[in-house]
């Protein structure tokens, strides 16, 4: 199976070459597609350097930072249009552990959908002030309640989707950003018919860099179950 790692980026020049090459330490044949959103600090300029010796690395530029949904969606679209079976998921702050990821492509093979799920067993975060834990997991729980998405974690950006059942959903239709964009894709696969799996994993907050976290990202996922909740109840009646 041929798969391939999206990784937005934006002012990841600190940690872009360590995340490839902790990547293919892992798993040395997979591909690994960067979407940079014209990054300051000359990220992808540092792409490109690696890429001039490694067919295995791939790279979006885009004309400046027009949010993680499209970003993730523009990503899927290159995938997609290149003919790759497995398409992941993750940060390039190693917040999420590269070592995890021959989990997710050995459980792909039976799912359509692998979520890394920090609140499945518990709640699984290191380094978390208690009050972003504490809305981090109420707006999972929340999510959960209001559109009765069956996933403890929501909200996570570390997963992989089988392309095949991907190509199943508009990209272009999709219009929200940072956490939102998540609930949405997991919202639709559901919805769809999609065959969801959530591995536990440890989410290790950022080794250095800014949180992308704002108010707009967090009122984008609060009305944003609500309209999934009643565009459903239509359409399902």
């Amino acid at each position: 199976m041929k798969s391939i790692v999206v990784i937005p980026t934006y002012n990841e020049i600190e940690n872009i070459h360590q995340i490839i090459e902790a990547i293919h330490k892992v798993v040395e044949d997979l591909n690994i597609l960067i979407v940079d959103d014209n990054s300051p600090d000359g990220t992808a300029a540092a792409v490109k350097s690696l890429m001039a010796n490694d067919d295995r690395i791939h790279l979006i530029e885009r004309p400046g930072k027009m949010g993680l949904g499209t970003a993730y969606c523009d990503g899927f679209g290159y995938c997609l249009d290149r003919g790759f079976d497995n398409i992941m998921e993750m940060d390039a702050d190693f917040s999420h552990n590269p070592e995890d990821i021959p989990r997710f492509l050995e459980q792909i093979e039976h799912y359509d959908l692998v979520i890394g799920s920090r609140y499945k067993t518990g709640v699984n975060v290191v380094n978390w002030p208690l009050r972003r834990l504490f809305l981090s997991y109420g707006a999972n729980l929340y999510t959960r309640i209001v559109t009765g998405l069956p996933v403890y974690d929501a909200t996570g950006g570390f997963k992989c989707f089988r392309a095949s059942f991907l190509r199943k959903i508009d990209l272009k239709s999709i219009k929200t950003n940072g956490y939102g964009f998540q609930i949405e894709m997991n919202f639709k696969m559901w919805k769809l018919g999609a065959r969801i799996f959530e591995l536990p994993i440890v989410f290790i907050d950022r080794r250095s860099g800014v949180s992308k976290m704002n108010k707009k990202i967090i009122y984008e996922a609060v009305w944003l179950v609500w309209k999934l909740k009643i565009i459903s109840i239509f359409k399902d009646s």
